[in-house]
């Protein structure tokens, strides 16, 4: 059973930083691709970043340049870097792994950002 657990929420002010990190176990694969999704209150479920096994980026355009997703293939982990933190980052973050057709899910970890 493939289980994804993220860490690193939390509580920061505006222009701070935070680390999220996924851990994956379970697969017996290499997931395609890695990623990070965040829903705000009142809001649907956005893509945040996600990068391939090959290490191919994309991000959205509200956190370029701020964010950085990065993986390691060997741990089966993705991280998320985030600085230069604003209120509208704050959000429920959730860690997303894709192979093929199927797709799994953490749980989530808050990450609330104060002005």
């Amino acid at each position: 059973q493939v289980q994804l657990v993220e860490s690193g929420g939390g509580l920061v002010q505006a222009g701070g930083s935070l680390r999220l990190s996924c851990a994956a176990s379970g697969n017996w694969f290499s997931f395609n691709v890695m990623g990070w999704y965040r829903q705000a209150p009142g809001k649907q479920r956005e893509l945040v970043a996600d990068i391939t096994s090959g290490r191919s980026t994309s991000y959205a355009d509200s956190v370029k340049g701020r964010f950085t997703i990065s993986r390691d293939n060997a741990k089966n982990t993705v991280d998320l870097q985030m600085n230069s933190l604003k209120p509208e980052d704050t959000a429920v973050y959730y860690c997303n792994a894709k192979y093929y057709n199927y797709a799994y899910w953490g749980q989530g970890t808050q990450v609330t950002v104060s002005s």
